[in-house]
């Protein structure tokens, strides 16, 4: 494979969707995470989409499976798929005593305690990364939009990265680590990007550029194949889709729908720009770099860096501009309803600001934060 020098790209012929829903198991007496995904997967069977895609996946640990879309057109038929999946999953975890859970973190689990699932690809993954690979006990969202053709990619990508502090700290679901509060709203994200291959996007001019590094990685062995590449926002060329893995584990029907139309609309947005001949903004990656640390750290309180002037401004101030100006994409795409659901997360209040106020409320009792983020799976 060292000898690759080009990446063919998949065309999509219209801005499709696709979502990827990560969700642990967990104990319904005790609440700690619960390794019990084979015998949920054997009993799910072959479950798949309306396109033929397995819908109920594992993942690197057996306490957690992966619910995955079929290809959609709205935020609300990707969703409304991966619920009915849910509901199948929730039917085969039930007699085993299991409930679902859905953020970034678990608020107490132990990552030392925690069964791996076997395959080439994960032996591999641990085997280089060790410690680090090890405490990966965490869970995200990962939205797909369908792009028409490859030198559109790393344009929309960059620019895209403005919007990445916004995503980040509306879905910021993991303030809690191993039984402690970091003080993170994220501490997903600071945890992902220690392996080697993850954390936040090269910003290439070109596709070419990304050719050649994806020949520099795979000559050097720093990764087997594309998947190996575990950027934050990514190409991902068979699909022919812009991968959007900013978000925490969402742990809501309707606080997955708002994200995923918020993305959809957001890629469809900068892909539109690019056709009508606008030379899509940009930011320093130092720049990127300050905004996700600033979004990990504060969440909905970040005051962010808009622009590549290093003007800067009160997230959840320039959300409301952004949505403003996204609500003509929302109508075409069909998405209205659920993009307008994003501003009601700030007034509810993110995930990891939820959390903390469990936790306050009940003297610290983490029981009770996993409780309540399997209350609201389940509602």
């Amino acid at each position: 494979m060292g000898g690759i020098r080009t990446v063919a790209w998949n065309n999509s012929p219209r801005p499709t969707l696709g979502v990827e829903w990560e969700v642990a198991l967990v104990d319904r007496d005790t609440r700690d995470l619960s390794s019990t995904a084979s015998a949920i997967l054997d009993e799910v069977g072959e479950l798949r989409a309306a396109d033929g895609r397995p819908m109920v996946t594992k993942e690197l640990l057996r306490n957690t499976v992966e619910l995955v879309s079929g290809v959609h057109d709205t935020a609300g038929e990707a969703v409304d798929e991966l619920v009915g999946a849910m509901d199948v999953v929730r039917r085969a975890a039930d007699p085993l005593g299991v409930d679902l859970f859905c953020a970034g973190t678990h608020p107490f689990a132990q990552w030392s305690t925690q069964q791996l699932t076997r395959s080439p690809h994960y032996d591999e993954l641990i085997e280089r990364t060790q410690w680090w690979g090890r405490q990966m006990l965490i869970w995200g969202v990962h939205v797909h939009v369908g792009i028409s053709h490859r030198e559109k990619v790393f344009p929309i990508l960059n620019s895209l990265l403005l919007s990445y502090p916004h995503l980040l700290a509306l879905s910021a679901s993991s303030p809690m680590w191993a039984g402690i509060d970091t003080g993170y709203a994220s501490n997903r994200a600071m945890m992902f990007q220690q392996l080697p291959t993850a954390g936040l996007p090269f910003q290439f001019e070109a596709w070419g550029d990304f050719e050649d590094y994806v020949h520099d990685q795979l000559k050097t062995g720093v990764f087997e194949q594309l998947g190996g590449m575990h950027w934050d926002i990514r190409p991902a060329p068979k699909w022919g889709t812009i991968e959007v893995r900013v978000c925490d584990g969402t742990p809501s029907r309707a606080e997955l729908s708002a994200l995923a139309a918020l993305i959809h609309c957001l890629v469809v947005d900068l892909d539109r720009r690019l056709e009508a001949g606008e030379r899509l903004p940009t930011m320093p990656p130092w720049h990127v770099q300050e905004n996700k640390w600033r979004a990990a750290r504060y969440g909905l309180d970040a005051i962010v860096i808009t622009d590549a002037a290093g003007n800067e401004r009160l997230v959840t101030d320039d959300l409301t501009d952004l949505l403003n100006r996204l609500e003509p994409t929302a109508a075409r795409l069909g998405c209205a309803a659920e993009l307008a659901a994003v501003a009601d997360i700030p007034v509810r209040g993110a995930s990891y600001q939820r959390q903390r106020r469990v936790a306050a409320e009940s003297d610290g009792d983490l029981v009770a934060v996993v409780d309540s983020v399997v209350s609201e799976l389940e509602a």
